[in-house]
């Protein structure tokens, strides 16, 4: 992955107008890699074992004594200039005029060409064989929880949050948090040569970990998460090319 230019603003783009323009700004230096998000995610929509729709990278800097941890937090960027929409054969992910970036899940056809274009590795496939969830068999990500905004609420990450290091709301307000934030520090996007003009801005992230390719977490949990979810969707005609 790769940075905004050294030292250079991340410019919003102004969206719709007239409309509002949801986005995400994550503070690292107040993100202290509790995983308290990604639990959020998986409560809220029940994600199934092996995927994830958020995730937080940890890696580790400089030599005992002096040494460092870090965290990036990584999820969809709902750009707003997709590459799994243009992609996407069948119309099912489209870009919502507020920002989102959302799913059709009735004409998904699981054929993952927007796995393949999203640049951010953001999407996974529902299994097909879990008789107790009502969709599956298709492709899902994060929504910025479309159906809480909606209501007036945060996102479920954001409300979790116990750094209050994810801050969410309307880039067109100028008087909201993430505008000022945003105006105020110089904020980072994430592969911003793909021309993707994503809507997830960082402040102060550490160049070893955000260049890192964004992949599952790799914990002794996440690792047994991931096995479960090999047993559990072995034999799937969905589950080759999901890992």
């Amino acid at each position: 992955m790769a940075f905004s230019s050294p030292g250079l603003q991340a410019e919003p783009s102004l969206g719709v107008p007239g409309r509002k323009r949801w986005a995400m700004v994550i503070d690292l230096r107040r993100c202290i890699g509790c995983m308290a998000c990604v639990c959020a995610d998986k409560s809220e929509f029940d994600v199934p074992l092996g995927v994830w729709r958020t995730i937080v990278k940890v890696k580790d800097t400089g030599r005992y004594p002096n040494t460092r941890r870090h965290f990036m937090p990584r999820l969809c960027n709902h750009c707003d200039n997709p590459p799994c929409v243009r992609n996407c054969p069948t119309e099912a992910t489209y870009k919502h005029d507020e920002g989102f970036v959302l799913q059709r899940y009735e004409r998904c056809i699981a054929c993952r060409t927007c796995i393949a274009a999203c640049p951010y590795n953001a999407r996974h496939v529902l299994p097909k064989n879990r008789s107790h969830v009502k969709i599956g068999g298709v492709v899902d990500k994060c929504t910025f929880c479309q159906h809480r905004v909606e209501k007036g609420l945060v996102p479920a990450c954001v409300q979790t949050c116990l750094g209050r290091s994810r801050i969410f709301g309307d880039l067109n307000d100028p008087n909201s948090e993430v505008s000022r934030l945003v105006a105020r520090h110089k904020t980072v996007v994430l592969k911003p040569e793909k021309g993707t003009s994503p809507q997830v801005y960082y402040i102060k992230p550490d160049r070893a970990i955000a260049e890192e390719r964004y992949t599952a977490p790799e914990s002794y949990a996440a690792k047994a998460d991931l096995k479960a979810f090999i047993r559990h969707n072995r034999g799937s005609r969905f589950f080759a090319g999901v890992l």
